[in-house]
């Protein structure tokens, strides 16, 4: 068995060659850049030598009655992709990686997920695209299930090598490549609170959804929001700057230290505004990277309760930070994420696409420069012209566009999309229309959106119905909402109109 990346030339990039399945096995951290716990992933192989090309992660669907369709639309996709991308597979490998639970051993794991293993080697046949390898890893063992030998593949499994011993582990490091524990651990720090702290967390949501509500409906008060929210926003994230974020294990607690449960309440309702968050997206490169990071995944805890879909927002900010730094392992976690709380949030569908795709983050980049630059010159030019100020927080239609217009000269046209990676990962689900010229800004929908990866245990709820007790008046008088009737206002406020229509296909 002989994988390897090729090059058409003399270059620096190492080539590792991959002789068996415990190799494979081996590798898998490396592909993926965790340990990718509780899922199914399928790699397609290109060439004689079995180069690897694009990959494809899903997390393995409770219902054994799944698997089957399933199956097929992950052989579709991942073939789709690699054609879009690259080329149509001369095969693929399969990895099932879960540990027991509830009393069951490694082995019997191994023998209940057959099943699926023999539908996904069955859906790529029907693409006449062959699986060469599927195995299957659990508690520290692997099987191959298109092995009989049992010579070389016991009933028992066989162990996996000690992280650090192989070829692999060491032209890892090498290369500077990390494995960043296993995605269980990953989403551990993105997932909201499970513990006593979360009810006060909960009361101080509804309490500020409550006040924000007849401000949010309000076109001067919903401007006034986003200037207090990005205002709050940078004043957290200096304060988390002044505290180094020190050893990894305890980085999350310290933070969480550091913001007050009003502080993230505020912070959580005001990024549900699509240009809000646009703003705050800004923050994604220099000095202000590390600490907005830190300030997103601490905000993504705190959506506790009955607030967990608004943690779309943060979750997708933190996706982008970790995308534009150059750790896309990251990114593609926590925009799984967003997509789980809230599978409608096209900002998130539209990075995750992009991620997906290989995309430089760069182009979009680009964008919010653009975005900031000009929105820094309207500022110049409201203070020379008194006939030149806007309500707050609007743009103009020019202002909407992918990327920066120059202060003089004729408006350039919009950046192409660079070419696309050629092992770069392969998107989760099959894409759908055509590829966008550019990188979309994060307040642009598009008909191209990527819909989210198929979501194991969790029934799809579409829209909210809107609508939710006593509505104030635009300047605030009336009836104060309860707690509940706030959260809910404030949830629908997001879904319509300017405050975030998040929808495929809006031009927004």
């Amino acid at each position: 068995m002989n994988k390897s990346h090729e090059s058409s030339g003399p270059s620096d990039v190492q080539e590792i060659t991959l002789r068996s399945p415990a190799e494979l096995a081996d590798a898998l951290p490396y592909l993926m850049g965790f340990h990718p716990n509780d899922s199914v992933v399928m790699v397609a192989l290109h060439g004689g030598r079995g180069r690897f090309g694009g990959r494809l992660r899903l997390g393995i669907p409770h219902d054994p009655q799944e698997w089957a369709p399933v199956a097929a639309q992950l052989a579709q996709s991942l073939i789709a992709g690699s054609e879009k991308r690259d080329s149509r597979p001369d095969a693929i490998v399969v990895f099932l990686c879960q540990d027991p639970a509830g009393g069951e051993a490694a082995p019997e794991v191994m023998e209940r997920l057959r099943p699926l293993a023999q539908s996904l080697r069955t859906a790529c046949g029907a693409l006449d695209v062959p699986v060469l390898e599927a195995l299957c890893i659990s508690d520290g063992r692997y099987w191959s299930y298109c092995c009989p030998d049992r010579r070389c593949c016991p009933a028992e499994g066989n162990p996996l090598a000690l992280p650090g011993t192989t070829v692999m582990a060491a032209a890892a490091a090498y290369a500077g490549i990390q494995v960043r524990g296993s995605l269980r651990d990953m989403e551990s720090g993105l997932t909201p609170w499970r513990t006593p702290a979360a009810a006060e967390q909960e009361r101080a949501l509804d309490s500020a959804g409550a006040v924000m509500v007849a401000r949010i409906l309000d076109t001067d008060g919903r401007g006034e929001v986003a200037r207090e929210t990005l205002s709050l926003a940078r004043r957290l994230m200096d304060r988390l700057c002044g505290v180094p974020a020190g050893n990894p294990a305890g980085a999350d607690d310290r933070d969480d230290r550091l913001i007050g449960p009003d502080e993230a309440a505020a912070l959580i309702l005001g990024l549900q505004d699509r240009e809000t968050r646009d703003r705050a997206a800004e923050w994604m490169e220099g000095g202000d990277a590390q600490s907005a990071l830190r300030l997103w995944r601490a905000l993504a805890r705190r959506c506790v309760g009955p607030y967990v879909e608004h943690s779309a927002a943060p979750l997708s900010l933190a996706g982008w930070v970790s995308w534009s730094t150059g750790d896309e392992a990251s990114a593609r976690v926590a925009l799984g994420l967003a997509l789980r709380a809230d599978p409608d949030y096209t900002f998130a569908q539209l990075l995750h696409q992009a991620c997906n795709q290989g995309l430089d983050p760069e182009t979009l980049r680009r964008c919010l420069r653009g975005e900031r630059e000009l929105r820094d010159g309207d500022v110049t030019k409201s203070t020379q012209d008194p006939d030149a100020t806007r309500a707050p927080g609007s743009r103009t239609e020019r202002e909407r566009g992918c990327v920066a217009v120059p202060k003089q000269g004729p408006e350039p046209s919009r950046a192409p999309i660079p070419s696309l990676k050629r092992d770069s990962a392969c998107p989760s689900v099959p894409q759908q229309g055509q590829k966008p010229s550019c990188a979309p800004t994060p307040s642009q929908k598009r008909d191209s959106a990527c819909p989210p990866a198929p979501q194991h245990g969790r029934v799809r709820d579409g829209r909210r119905p809107s609508g939710s007790g006593p509505r104030p008046n635009a300047s605030g008088n009336g009836p104060r909402p309860d707690a509940s009737g706030g959260r809910r206002a404030v949830r629908d406020a997001r879904k319509g109109g300017r405050y975030g229509a998040e929808s495929a296909g809006d031009g927004g």
